[in-house]
């Protein structure tokens, strides 16, 4: 019997892109082939010239329309079967391949906040809800509106074999976090963008929007991010901690490069504020939720583990983050 197959893709939209899909039918036995959708439609083409190429690269199981229905994530190639200058996921390949001997692993907690009728889910339509204090983890319900959503959503990672870690309401009310890992990069970076489809598309029954934006309330509000748990096998192993001071060093030397690729409107975000550091500084310390990177208690206590990068904004996109995190610390190590 045929089933219904999800190509999802991410498209050309500035300043931060968006995911896209649609349905293909497909026989009975077969895999999800080569694909193609308008370019001049998402951004990624003239009119005149508009075919682009759908290359699936990973596919699950749609916990929505049913098991024997497939999510399909694709990167964007050209006609001539090149990477599209939007597809990102192209130089990731080409680093894990230089650097892939390092075995990095990744784990990323994914914040979202929900939106409903131009404002964060929950809060009164003049004024504001009660400061924050009571959110993060919080109990209660006119206090942690989206519960429903995020359960369903939870479930559905599950169902599709996503490797959710976790969830948890976040400081700001309305504001949310689930966590992907511990994977490969690619991996890691295709699970999250297919969790982030299914979330988008499990709070669209909900008429409710779930927006990455980093700073979705200005003034004395949290922002959201998507901190970035990063080890390689040298760092993992016993003796570990020289490897994870070396590579705090690393990503310190190149401030500028991993700001550019960490999200729009980071300035907004990375203030020295709201458990942050200023965006201009890098600092490393261990249990330090105001440090760039946060080196986890248990890391320090068995000197070995993994470092937390807590910079990335919540719309950054995993492929280009896990590219130059691995680039970094690893060509350092290699001199290179």
């Amino acid at each position: 019997m045929p089933y219904q197959a999800e190509y999802i893709w991410i498209d050309g939209t500035e300043p931060a892109p968006l995911l896209r899909s649609k349905t293909k039918i497909v026989a009975d036995g077969e895999e999800p082939g080569i694909w193609g959708f308008d370019g001049s439609s998402t951004n990624q083409a003239l009119g005149h010239d508009s075919d682009c190429v759908l290359q699936p690269v990973f596919s699950c199981p749609d916990p929505l329309r049913g098991p024997d229905d497939k999510l399909v994530m694709c990167e964007v190639l050209l006609t001539d079967f090149t990477p599209h200058p939007t597809n990102t996921r192209a130089r990731l390949r080409e680093v894990v391949e230089k650097y892939g001997h390092h075995e990095p692993k990744f784990g990323i907690e994914q914040e979202y906040t929900f939106f409903k009728d131009g404002r964060p889910l929950g809060w009164p339509a003049i004024g504001y809800p009660a400061p924050q204090g009571p959110y993060y983890c919080g109990v209660g319900g006119d206090k942690m509106p989206g519960r429903e959503i995020v359960e369903l959503h939870t479930a559905a990672c599950i169902d599709a074999g996503i490797s959710i870690e976790g969830t948890n309401a976040e400081v700001m009310m309305g504001q949310w976090e689930f966590q992907v890992g511990v994977l490969s990069p690619l991996d890691m970076s295709d699970q999250l963008w297919v969790a982030r489809w299914l979330l988008f598309r499990i709070a669209e029954d909900f008429e409710v929007y779930a927006t990455l934006e980093p700073k979705p309330i200005l003034g004395d509000w949290n922002g959201a991010g998507a901190h970035t748990n990063f080890s390689t096998k040298e760092m993992r192993e016993d003796g570990g901690w020289d490897a994870i001071i070396a590579g705090c060093e690393a990503i310190g030397k190149k401030i500028d490069e991993h700001i550019a690729v960490y999200g729009v409107g980071i300035e907004s975000r990375l203030t020295g504020a709201h458990e942050t550091a200023h965006y201009t500084t890098f600092t490393y310390a261990t249990s330090d939720r105001g440090a760039s990177i946060r080196i986890p208690w248990a890391t320090a206590k068995a000197k070995k583990g993994w470092l937390e990068d807590r910079r990335p904004n919540a719309n950054m996109d995993p492929y280009q983050v896990t590219a130059i995190m691995v680039e970094t610390v690893c060509g350092d190590a290699e001199g290179s």
